[in-house]
């Protein structure tokens, strides 16, 4: 398989990950945890785990995901606070509430909301 390196800033080295990997949700699109009561809306996606070990070993093995699978950041809503949240992609489904996430970093990254999802702000596309 042909495979790519990138640097991780969480992760403070190079991982090697699958040069294409399929994302099943993009940037601006909300989404929902299937196991815990909380949802997000995605502004970043690593092809494959790309955090510190630490904080993949802190996952109890019995739940743990695979490493290799696109893992999603999201500016994340429960119903007591808002925070940044990494999930990997077999935990997430889409959102079915169709409404905007109530984050206060939301409004940085993004400009609006329309037709279930956001619209990255001019300038931080690539």
């Amino acid at each position: 398989m042909d495979r790519a390196q990138f640097f991780s800033a969480q992760a403070g080295r190079t991982i090697e990950a699958p040069r294409h990997t399929k994302a099943r949700f993009g940037v601006g699109e909300v989404v929902r945890h299937r196991l815990f009561d909380f949802r997000g809306v995605v502004f970043d996606i690593d092809p494959v785990f790309a955090n510190s070990d630490e904080w993949y070993e802190a996952i109890p093995a019995a739940v743990r995901p695979s490493r290799e699978q696109p893992f999603y950041h999201l500016l994340a809503e429960n119903a007591d606070s808002s925070y940044v949240a990494y999930v990997s992609q077999q935990n997430l489904v889409p959102d079915a509430e169709n409404g905007p996430v109530d984050h206060p970093q939301v409004n940085e990254l993004f400009d609006r909301f329309a037709d279930g999802r956001y619209k990255l702000r001019r300038g931080l596309t690539h």
